[in-house]
């Protein structure tokens, strides 16, 4: 596939070596979404962005970095160079989400149409009996003589009981027969789907061994800490680059997914092949640090499945076990099968 000319900038912190972000620190609206459930577009235009926007995002890069470090600091990734990124976006990235998203919009509000009322169900308009006070007299209540006699609406719910995170293997061999494409097309797919449903989503693109001083590089897309309606135009900086710290990566999302509110918290890795970064990174070695990140946040409460779209299927398979494993041999059906798979644990 055809790599669009995506410029990642670097910041005036450049200790950190993060790319300069144009976004805002405000809340994605509703207003960001269609009647239809279409994603509305809008004009970039960083340079309006105000100092203390900026400096509020420059304190955000900073903190996922310290976090990201402190997560590995007791692992045998410690030693490991590492550097958070918050991608930019311009036109471009804006003209090639459209293009992408267009096919696929019509499939995602299919799926949030027929999710959307499962959702409905469990944010409850029932009312809690027996209170003391409420907006509903009881008049079988009366009976038991102890004031509890009314009943009153219970809170609802403010988001689904779902935290979905989607790591992206951004590994050299992603170029080769259109998986490139067919991740960015499954990435916006799954995004759209948790904004129409308010679903928390974490996205991230991981490489490594991009140069002796950035061994392990983490892209941050998308963020439940830091949302913003320019974040689907980010996820157009997923690219093919190097090589790939699985157990590394891993650690850091699940991380961040542990400390989410949300009862249920899905991890869903999409990668082409095994792990393999330098120095001795690889096989056996690679596969064992993969299998102890995942049983020990497993035992956090993080849910993992592996989304394979390459040739390494088989080792992949051996890794996350049949139960977390997709084989998805179709990657035309891909944005759509994930989509769906994510619906089900709603």
């Amino acid at each position: 596939m055809e790599e669009q000319g995506i410029v990642l900038k670097k910041s005036a912190d450049s200790d950190e070596s993060t790319s300069d972000v144009s976004d805002d620190s405000t809340d994605m609206e509703s207003s960001d979404i269609g009647d239809d459930g279409t994603p509305k577009y809008h004009q970039l235009n960083p340079e309006t962005m105000s100092d203390d926007a900026k400096q509020k995002d420059r304190d955000f890069r900073k903190k996922l970095n310290r976090d990201a470090r402190e997560v590995v600091s007791d692992s045998i990734h410690k030693k490991v160079k590492l550097i958070v990124h918050r991608p930019d976006y311009g036109y471009e990235s804006e003209q090639e989400y459209i293009s992408l998203s267009k096919e696929l919009m019509p499939v995602v509000r299919e799926i949030a149409r027929k999710t959307l009322p499962l959702l409905e169900h469990e944010i409850s308009s029932e009312f809690a009996r027996n209170q003391f006070y409420g907006s509903k007299f009881q008049a079988d209540s009366v009976a038991y003589r102890d004031f509890r006699y009314f009943a009153k609406k219970r809170p609802p719910t403010e988001s689904a009981s779902l935290a979905v995170g989607l790591r992206v293997d951004e590994s050299t061999s992603m170029s080769a027969f259109g998986r490139l494409e067919a991740a960015k097309r499954a990435v916006i797919a799954v995004y759209e789907f948790c904004q129409m449903c308010h679903i928390p989503i974490l996205i991230y693109g991981d490489t490594a061994d991009a140069s002796k001083q950035e061994q392990m590089s983490i892209y941050a897309y998308t963020d439940f800490d830091k949302t913003d309606a320019h974040d689907r135009f980010r996820l157009m900086g997923i690219r093919a680059r190097s090589n790939n710290r699985d157990g590394m990566a891993l650690r850091i999302m699940a991380d961040r997914l542990a400390g989410s509110l949300q009862q249920t918290k899905l991890l869903i890795s999409i990668s082409d092949g095994q792990p393999k970064a330098m120095d001795d990174y690889t096989g056996n070695y690679a596969i064992k640090d993969m299998q102890q990140t995942i049983a020990e946040y497993e035992r956090k409460g993080i849910t993992f499945l592996a989304a394979a779209i390459g040739q390494d299927k088989e080792v992949i398979n051996q890794i996350y076990g049949n139960e977390k494993f997709l084989d998805i041999t179709n990657l035309t059906e891909f944005p759509a099968k994930l989509v769906r798979i994510i619906a089900r644990y709603l």
